[in-house]
């Protein structure tokens, strides 16, 4: 009987003691997360991905050429990587060549019915793998296309216009030399006309795009297309 009691008054004498010891634990452990939400809290600006972290330009592979790419010009996310590439595509702001802006997201009730300038000149690089050459076909395929009568303005820019029904049917080609300029362009329609320009370097074609109004300016332009070849092929 007395070893009972005697387990008794200990059992109680625990309890007691456990429950005297349970608030200051919940108070440190309170304080500890406190603490811990504290620090966190001032460290959060740290955790954020600064993208301008990012380097500037990118080496890139096409048809075993390299270019050397501004990052901020490459406009699929899946392109955005150094090395071998079958293609890649690229837009830059005119006139300035410089990458574009990221673009603004805009609501449905924000957009506009008329349609916006188009203010790029878009870039496609794409291994050629012994096609035939951009220059090649402008003077052997494309004339066995066009039409007869010729227009040339007092900027030196003939025009000569695509048979229907030919595989070009729709579209003008415009030639000048020099400098050497040679675009194929689409007639203005429900949709702005785009006018499409290609020159060989190396293992790649780069295709221009731009719209067709800026052939009021084109020798601008041809230097726009020579200086954005330079910048991309010509810089080691």
């Amino acid at each position: 009987m007395t070893f009972i009691a005697s387990a008794q008054t200990i059992a109680r004498t625990t309890g007691k003691d456990w429950r005297n010891h349970l608030l200051p634990i919940l108070l440190g452990g309170a304080l500890a997360v406190a603490a811990l939400a504290f620090v966190a809290y001032l460290l959060w600006p740290t955790w954020e991905v600064d993208p301008a972290s990012g380097p500037a330009r990118l080496p890139v592979s096409v048809g075993s050429t390299l270019f050397n790419v501004p990052s901020g010009s490459i406009r699929m996310k899946i392109q955005h990587h150094t090395g071998p590439q079958e293609r890649i595509d690229l837009n830059f702001a005119y006139p300035s060549l410089e990458p574009p802006e990221a673009p603004k997201h805009v609501t449905a009730a924000e957009v506009e019915d008329a349609m916006q300038p188009i203010d790029r000149i878009f870039v496609s690089i794409a291994a050629h793998h012994d096609a035939l050459a951009p220059d090649v076909r402008a003077r052997t395929i494309f004339p066995r296309y066009l039409a007869e009568a010729a227009t040339t303005g007092e900027d030196g820019l003939t025009m000569r216009a695509f048979r229907e029904g030919s595989p070009y049917g729709g579209e003008d080609l415009f030639s000048a030399v020099p400098p050497n300029f040679i675009a194929r362009c689409s007639r203005e329609t429900a949709t702005p006309g785009m006018c499409l320009s290609e020159r060989r370097v190396e293992g790649a074609d780069l295709t221009f795009r731009f719209p067709r109004t800026w052939l009021a300016h084109w020798r601008e332009v041809a230097d726009a297309m020579d200086h954005l070849t330079q910048q991309l092929h010509g810089q080691k």
